[in-house]
């Protein structure tokens, strides 16, 4: 019998939290396993999955039931099941209660992180007082860690959709008039946190060589306009489903938080990562790390630090910078790179899959 997910998830960072926890929730159902996704802000997720009522008691969505938090207090959790605990989310206690009884595995799944500690602790076990086994697992970068979201096919999806004509995928996706946007256009997507610079990098499109379509989910955040060779475009939110497809419709990706990130990478193409802010700064450590581990030029590593910065001039000149051809060959090629090597990886799904049965194996 194959068992079944309960995925545990707390909207801490805006769609993120919420983003991951779905798209892990949807592949495991996806390979055939029946899964729970309790959630509280389903306001959030159905933002991302529109056919969600978020006002409602739960539904089944995908394969997989996407269920209110507090309706869980009164559930029993699956006999031999996984129960997954994203992102230190601190379970019902309730709930928690009734794991031993059930014979449950408990997974602690952390944030994601390029840092050289992650592999030492990734797959420790965690000790609880309920006598319940519990691990951390860990996403990563390497086969030391538990890998990254990534579906079957998505490869062959992108490929198929990029011989098409871009900016009839555009029109399709945002309801921008395809004829509006000149062939040689460099498409950018814009998906950041409040405060960003963004001053600095409308400066540097409107200074561009070519015309710079800026992609903007929502309302631009204020002072952002179209002037010299930028246009600025507010597009609608694209469900998370068709949100590779937008990806794969521009030249240069402005993403943030750890979903985005990871589907901006899947791409091959150019893309400037936000971090989620921490105290005392620790995102800049999870930051450098990352960019060491994906081998970014110095001028892409000092575009990132500009952007999670907040001097409009200093990212203004990095930008600029790595806009220039010879850089922007470089960053494409290295892009394309980066992608390939975590592609031959194993995706997090099956990892998770695969180490949840060796630890039922072993107890």
């Amino acid at each position: 019998m194959q068992p079944a997910f309960d995925l545990f998830c707390r909207v801490i960072d805006n769609f993120g939290d919420a983003g991951v926890c779905w798209r892990l929730a949807r592949q495991l159902a996806a390979m055939g396993y029946p899964v729970r996704l309790w959630i509280d802000r389903l306001d959030v997720l159905a933002q991302l999955l529109p056919d969600l009522d978020p006002a409602g008691k739960g539904q089944r969505i995908d394969g997989a039931e996407v269920l209110p938090w507090h309706l869980a207090d009164q559930a029993s959790p699956p006999r031999h099941g996984i129960v997954i605990e994203a992102f230190a989310c601190a379970l019902p206690p309730s709930y928690e209660a009734r794991m031993a009884q059930q014979g449950c595995l408990w997974i602690n799944l952390e944030y994601l992180s390029a840092e050289t500690w992650v592999t030492g602790c990734h797959g420790l076990p965690s000790p609880q007082a309920n006598g319940v086994p519990k691990y951390f697992y860990f996403p990563g970068f390497t086969r030391a860690t538990g890998g990254l979201l990534r579906e079957p096919g998505l490869k062959d999806r992108q490929t198929r959709a990029q011989a098409t004509d871009r900016r009839g995928r555009l029109q399709a996706l945002t309801g921008i008039d395809a004829a509006r946007i000149p062939a040689n256009a460099c498409c950018v997507l814009l998906f950041g946190y409040p405060d960003a610079p963004y001053a600095g990098l409308a400066d540097a499109l409107a200074a561009h060589h070519t015309p710079a379509w800026l992609l903007v989910p929502g309302d631009p955040p204020p002072g952002l306009h179209s002037r010299g060779n930028l246009t600025v475009a507010a597009v609608p939110f694209v469900p998370q489903a068709r949100f590779d497809e937008l990806l794969w419709c521009c030249d240069l990706n402005f993403v943030r938080g750890e979903d985005s990130l990871v589907r901006a990478q899947w791409t091959g193409s150019p893309l400037v990562w936000q971090i989620y802010a921490q105290d005392g700064d620790a995102h800049r450590i999870k930051l450098e790390a990352w960019m060491q581990a994906a081998g970014w030029p110095d001028d892409v590593r000092a575009l990132h630090r500009a952007w999670n910065g907040h001097d409009d001039r200093l990212m203004a000149q990095a930008l600029s910078a790595v806009l220039r051809p010879a850089a922007w060959a470089a960053w494409s090629e290295r892009s394309h790179g980066w992608s390939q090597e975590l592609t031959r990886l194993p995706d997090m799904a099956s990892s998770l899959v695969e180490f949840c049965q060796s630890r039922r194996q072993k107890g």
